[in-house]
């Protein structure tokens, strides 16, 4: 027998749909508990899902574009709590570096903007792997989410909070949420038996394991195990879940995870476990030290917890009016059902509103292989980071990764593609414009960015793909959106080459003089680039800005306005051209150990494997 639960009498109205085999049988043992649980934080339960209602307060101005007024709710956007059984790997920094550029769009659209990231620090697997270091839970934990900390650093991410779950704070709110669940009628105690998976932390139902009940996953075998737990009504909010999903379609993105999202809910919702009697490392249930809250209940609770005002005493109702509901979860799609299942059950069943869009992303393969330590072939964000740099590292994953499908790395595309969109396209001509103008113009513009362009289509081609970028930010379309301002960027070659002011110079006289209104034409589609692929490379826009002659301080409170044409002023000075983005030269080990240079190869497609290690 694979699974038993065994259940109060008093507890009818929780059906287990679809249990793991039709063959169970339950018996009436369970323990009900939490009925008359007095209520200390609200007045009110109800199953109905729960999304804020407050306007945007997103109006728009007499160009067509939205302000944001100061009454604005924030947007508050959460990548996972990232399990710290182990360092930070390319899979958890690609989700990272997606939300990070998320946030600095929504920052240009001028919102308040609470960027949430942080480390999942309970749990049976991380008090196994500190065992295995050596050192204590605690030590284990503070030195992995210190590395965490310091690759964000190197990624460029700027997060406002960052919440660790083994803060005592963190700890206050979730026995606050689980009081609260408790006291409307969704927490029970009962038995239970089955296949668990150690790694996943979770039992497994039987036809979803592999042969020699091996995790699909983890590829071990599960372990049988027998608790005494407690149990949160999952099946209750069945119906609750469903209508979320049919009133809001754009709850679960992209469409592909909505539809395994309904499948698993009309498949049927089972109860399940929210305690764990064998493991220590946790946060002690309430009215029963001798079990610890199940890792993902406390998890998905940082989320809130993150929100807490320092200057106030923790509290579930304090975190709450701070910024909840989060405007977006940004996940990988292996935590999908935790995120869309679990989560807003729990949500409804205290009484709180649900986040307004779960997104969940593909999974990242090397060279068209899965990733593994077995196979040599795991990629390491911070060598990446080391030997490229940050914009190299942040530009390729968002561009060349459809965001929401699989995708794949491998070093000759990285290299080919950093070099040409990066160095080439537009260092290069940032770079040769800034030449131009030093050597026939002293360096200053001669006119308006305005005035110089009258009557030229690339001013208009320019506002054109600007706002194709805009939209395309707005719908977590990363890719397209860099592609709209790798176009503006071609478009700004283009007009180069036609125009050919190198040759105007020479002419002198009126050919010259249209000559430098053509530097001016392109250093302001340069000036453009370097707002709108700020989200995407702020280290390498800020050099290009840099150079147009701006401060940091400047670039640092630019805003999406700044993608107008007409910024750049006649009499601006520019700085002296500097590569901003050097080429990579590809290597690889000589004969004798030392190394030669290798030729970069053309760009190739590579098929995708649907099949990955990291998330």
């Amino acid at each position: 027998m694979a699974v038993r639960i065994l259940l109060s009498s008093t507890h009818k109205h929780f059906s287990l749909i679809s249990p793991i085999s039709s063959s169970k049988k339950y018996f009436k043992t369970g323990i009900r508990i939490g009925r008359n649980f007095p209520s200390t934080l609200f007045s009110s339960r109800s199953s109905a899902a729960l999304f804020c209602s407050c306007s945007s307060n997103n109006d728009l101005n007499n160009s067509g574009e939205k302000t944001i007024n100061n009454t604005t709710e924030p947007y508050v956007l959460t990548t996972p709590l990232y399990y710290v059984n182990a360092p930070p790997h390319m899979g958890s920094a690609y989700t990272t570096i997606a939300a990070d550029a998320i946030a600095r769009f929504q920052r240009l659209l001028g919102k308040k903007v609470i960027f949430i990231t942080g480390t999942d620090e309970h749990g049976e697997k991380i008090a196994a792997a500190a065992t295995a270091s050596g050192s204590s839970p605690r030590e284990h934990c503070d030195n992995i989410s210190h590395a965490y900390k310091m690759l964000w650093k190197d990624l460029d991410i700027a997060y406002d909070k960052f919440i660790r779950t083994t803060d005592s704070s963190h700890e206050t709110i979730v026995k606050d949420f689980y009081s609260r669940v408790l006291a409307n009628g969704d927490i029970y105690r009962a038995n239970y038996e089955g296949l668990y998976c150690v790694n996943c932390e979770e039992y497994k139902d039987e036809k979803e394991l592999l042969e020699n009940n091996s995790c699909p996953m983890h590829l071990k075998p599960c372990v049988a195990r027998k608790e005494d737990n407690y149990f949160f009504a999952l099946s209750k909010y069945q119906k609750s879940l469903e209508d979320v999903l049919i009133k809001n379609p754009d709850f679960v993105q992209p469409s592909s995870r909505l539809n395994e999202v309904q499948g698993w809910i009309k498949s049927g919702l089972r109860d399940f476990s929210i305690s764990r009697a064998l493991v220590e490392w946790g946060i002690p249930v309430p009215n029963d030290e001798k079990q610890t809250i199940y890792v993902w209940f406390d998890a998905l609770l940082g989320y809130i917890s993150a929100l807490s005002p320092e200057e106030k005493q923790p509290a579930l109702q304090y975190a709450v009016s701070s910024g909840w509901p989060a405007s977006l979860h940004l996940i990988g799609k292996d935590i999908l059902r935790f995120h869309a299942v679990y989560w807003p059950a729990m949500l409804m069943s205290a009484g709180l509103s649900l986040p307004k869009k779960l997104f969940g992303h593909g999974f990242l393969t090397k060279d068209g292989m899965k990733m593994g330590k077995s196979l040599g072939n795991t990629l390491e964000p911070k060598d990446l980071v080391h030997r490229f740099g940050s914009d190299a590292v942040r530009y390729f994953f968002l561009r060349e990764v459809e965001f929401g499908s699989d995708g794949d790395y491998s070093e000759d595309r990285f290299i080919n593609i950093v070099n040409a969109h990066l160095a080439n396209t537009i260092g290069n001509l940032l770079n040769r414009t800034l030449g131009l103008l030093k050597k026939n113009c002293q360096s200053t513009l001669i006119v308006d960015s305005t005035v110089a362009a009258e009557g030229i289509p690339l001013k208009d081609n320019v506002e054109i793909l600007v706002e194709k970028a805009r939209n395309h930010y707005e719908k977590l379309s990363l890719s397209s959106a860099c592609e709209a301002v790798l176009e503006i960027g071609n478009a700004g070659n283009l007009y180069m080459d036609e125009r050919a002011p190198w040759s105007l110079f020479k002419q002198g006289g009126a050919a010259s003089e249209a000559a430098a209104k053509d530097l001016v034409i392109i250093l302001e589609t340069m000036r453009i680039i370097a707002v709108a692929l700020s989200p995407i490379a702020p280290n390498l826009c800020l050099k290009i800005y840099a150079q147009l002659g701006y401060s940091q301080d400047q670039f640092d409170t630019i805003t999406w306005r700044e993608t107008r044409w007409g910024g750049l002023k006649a009499g601006q000075v520019m700085a002296q051209a500097q590569p901003i983005f050097a080429r990579i030269e590809h290597t690889t080990e000589g004969e004798e150990g030392g190394e030669a240079k290798k030729k970069v190869v053309k760009d190739k497609k590579i098929p995708k494997i649907q099949v990955a290690a990291e998330a």
